[in-house]
C-alpha cells in the first residue's frame, strides 16, 4: 500500500482564552516565563521585554491582543513562545514573542485532520480550525508582527 498523505509538524500552543495552531517552523524557540516590566503607558497587550540571543524582543499577550484581558502565567505553567516573522516588518522585527498559558505540545497533523469552523474571530486570529475534536485558532501572525513593530523604539 502506498500512503501519499502528507503530514506537517505542528505545536499547540495553549493561551488563555484559545489554543492556537502554528507549524513547527514558525517557532524559533520555546522558553521558561521570564521577562522585564512593560514599562507605563504601553499597549494593553505588551507583557514586557524578552531579552533573547542579545534582542529585545516585544512579549506579547495573545489574548489581549485579540481583545480580552492580559493574563500573565503563574505557578510555574508558562513558556514564551519566539516565533519567526515573515511580513512586511520583517527585517525590523525578525522575532516576535508570546505568552503562553502551559507547555505546548507537538502534532503531527494531515490535511484530513483540520477542518475550519466558522468562528467569530478577534484582530489577532486568521481562522478558527477543528483538530481532532479539539478547536484551536490559526493566529494572524501579520497583525501580531505590526503589533511588536509598533512597540519598538
Amino acid at each position: 500500500m502506498n500512503d501519499n498523505s502528507q503530514t506537517l509538524s505542528c505545536v499547540m500552543i495553549p493561551m488563555g482564552e484559545r489554543q492556537l495552531l502554528l507549524p513547527n517552523v514558525s517557532i524559533a524557540e520555546v522558553v521558561d516565563y521570564a521577562s522585564s516590566s512593560a514599562g507605563t503607558d504601553t499597549p494593553e497587550w505588551l507583557v514586557g521585554f524578552l531579552d533573547w540571543r542579545g534582542l529585545q524582543l516585544p512579549v506579547i499577550s495573545y489574548d489581549a491582543a485579540n481583545g480580552g484581558s492580559l493574563s500573565v502565567p503563574g505557578a510555574n505553567r508558562g513558556r514564551i513562545v519566539v516565533l519567526n516573522t515573515i511580513g512586511e516588518h520583517h527585517q525590523r522585527v525578525p522575532f516576535i514573542a508570546l505568552v503562553t498559558q502551559g507547555i505546548p505540545s507537538q502534532a503531527r497533523l494531515t490535511e484530513s485532520q483540520i477542518k475550519q469552523l466558522d468562528g467569530e474571530a478577534g484582530p489577532a486570529d486568521l481562522m478558527q480550525v477543528e483538530v481532532d475534536g479539539d478547536n484551536a485558532w490559526i493566529p494572524n501572525l501579520e497583525y501580531l508582527e505590526g503589533l511588536a513593530n509598533e512597540s519598538r523604539p
